[in-house]
């Protein structure tokens, strides 16, 4: 028998769209690789997550219709992953579809439903409670979905039920380091039942989550006999066969991404889903000549293509000649749209206009403010003009303690390094340029020290720890959820982790006004971490 894992890239809330892809998936598995199964994803007929998309009264109706459809046209069996409504219960489901047979052969509801960092399942999800197995081929199959696989009772309720093998059906959001972690579950539960899996995952960028795809099979001993690609599509046949009465499982094995690759190729198809699923014409940012703007533009070229992205420089009288030269060197390189507008001209036009206003008071952040507000100004009006979605450039260390301007860098409707500190900045501008074998960020830009230029002579240093010290901090007690004692007690120095974690506090009110952006770490500002604005919490609690 041959199972074939369709890892597809579905459009949340598109079913009748999601139902074409599924059955042209499903031929194609049967026609060109003589599938005898077919595997999608958890939710694949909704995309995942849809969220109160769930609670709209037509939903289930549509679901019902489109399970019609994809009987009626495919032409091998499938397992899919839907929304189901029986007897008044809302249940995530996964159903055996059988061609030409209108309603589903067996349906099995998800067990265990996750209700920690970006998931929700409990708010729209009743959990079922009994194994489905189904025959086929001679071959009992046991069917679970996503979170079931890492717990040991839905597992092993199957293998009581006389399942030989399980179909695992995942939309499992990608982390740095979420691949391992699959897989020491997987393999677990494998090795205590004694029973081989399949796993299929999803693929594609939904607003901030990332599904990295990976799908793989594993053996009743718990090695990985077949590993699937990542951040795309693909039909990754496995094979099933009897020896000795034991069910084997063979494929291709293909090479898991390094971190610093995962990473990156997340980023990519964040950007890619984001502006194509929501009809962008392509996407612009501020080049700024610093290595988050250079990042993210070559993330952005890498997603879009250079004739979907635009840079624009926004001079003023205190960016450096190397931050102009730079930009438009790598603007060339990349051979994206490049063009410089002067902020001067609104600068001073803004400050006359103020001058009555500010009458009596000293130069500070109010100015440099206005900077940065000028060119979101601008960036907002070739957004509107162009179709062009902005890219914001900002940081995970910026955004932590709130080194940034409302409506001014922090404008924009993307946020493409939202997740990532700023020392994996630089690690993935290193990544970039060694695959490129070239420059593609130009290596001034990485080694400077790095400046928003919005005073004489700036730099970021003169306001923040140093950036290796900073992010150290910030991903105890923002990703860990340590206490500034306890981080203090790792060895930091108590008033610079007390500056730190006030900072990060009384900045909540500019996060919740930033624009989404891509999940990459083990705790993301957004659903992951949700604090009240206003609170009176005590820091080192």
């Amino acid at each position: 028998m041959r199972v074939v894992i369709a890892q597809r890239n579905m459009l949340v809330g598109d079913i009748e769209g999601n139902a074409v892809k599924i059955v042209a998936a499903a031929n194609e598995a049967r026609r060109l690789l003589g599938a005898d199964l077919v595997l999608f994803p958890e939710l694949a007929l909704t995309g995942y997550p849809p969220e109160d998309l769930l609670l709209r009264p037509s939903l289930n109706t549509r679901v019902v219709d489109a399970l019609a459809e994809i009987a009626a046209h495919t032409e091998v069996p499938l397992v899919l992953g839907y929304p189901g409504v029986r007897n008044g219960v809302r249940y995530n489901v996964a159903g055996l579809i059988r061609p030409g047979e209108a309603a589903p052969a067996l349906e099995y509801f998800k067990q265990c439903l996750p209700n920690y960092r970006v998931f929700d399942e409990k708010r729209y999800f009743q959990p079922g409670d009994q194994a489905r197995v189904f025959e086929l081929a001679g071959v009992r199959i046991g069917v679970t979905i996503c979170e079931d696989i890492w717990h040991a009772g839905p597992v092993a309720a199957a293998r009581a039920a006389g399942a030989e093998l399980i179909l695992n059906l995942n939309a499992s959001p990608f982390r740095a380091d979420k691949h391992a972690e699959r897989m020491d579950h997987v393999c677990a539960r494998a090795r205590d039942n004694q029973l081989p899996v399949i796993y299929a995952n999803l693929v594609g960028g939904q607003d901030e989550l990332v599904f990295d795809g990976g799908s793989f099979a594993v053996d009743a001993a718990g090695e990985v006999v077949v590993q699937g690609g990542f951040f795309e599509e693909a039909l990754i046949p496995v094979d099933v066969s009897r020896d000795s009465g034991e069910l084997k499982l063979a494929g291709a094995r293909l090479t898991v991404p390094d971190e610093e690759e995962r990473i990156y190729r997340a980023l990519v198809l964040a950007v890619r889903d984001y502006v194509n699923k929501n009809g962008f014409k392509g996407a612009l940012l501020g080049l700024s000549g610093g290595i988050d703007s250079a990042l993210t533009l070559a993330i952005a070229t890498d997603a879009l293509g250079p004739d979907r992205v635009e840079a624009v420089m926004m001079p003023f009288r205190y960016t450096a000649s190397m931050s102009r030269e730079d930009a438009q060197a790598q603007a060339r390189t990349l051979k994206v749209n490049y063009r410089e507008l002067s902020i001067e001209p609104m600068f001073d036009s803004f400050m006359a206009t103020l001058a009555e206003s500010f009458a009596g008071t000293q130069r500070d952040t109010t100015e440099e403010n206005l900077q940065a507000r000028c060119r979101g100004v601008l960036l907002m009006a070739l957004s509107n003009k162009l179709g062009y979605v902005v890219l914001t450039t900002g940081n995970k260390s910026e955004m932590a303690v709130g080194y940034a301007t409302l409506y001014g860098d922090m404008a924009g409707g993307f946020s493409v390094l939202k997740d990532v500190f700023k020392t994996w900045v630089y690690r993935l501008s290193e990544y970039r340029n060694r695959k490129a074998g070239q420059d593609i960020i130009p290596r001034r830009v990485i080694e400077r020290p790095p400046s928003a230029e919005l005073a004489p002579d700036q730099k970021d240093q003169d306001s923040l720890p140093d950036y290796p010290v900073l992010d150290a901090i910030l991903e105890r007690y923002v990703e860990q959820d340590f206490s500034a004692e306890a981080v203090i007690r790792a060895g930091f120095d108590r008033d610079e982790v007390y500056r730190v974690v006030r900072m990060v506090d009384r900045n909540e009110y500019k996060r919740r006004q930033s624009a989404v952006g891509p999940r990459v770490s083990r705790r993301a500002f957004g659903k992951d971490r949700r604090y009240p604005i206003t609170n009176g919490w005590r820091p080192g609690d």
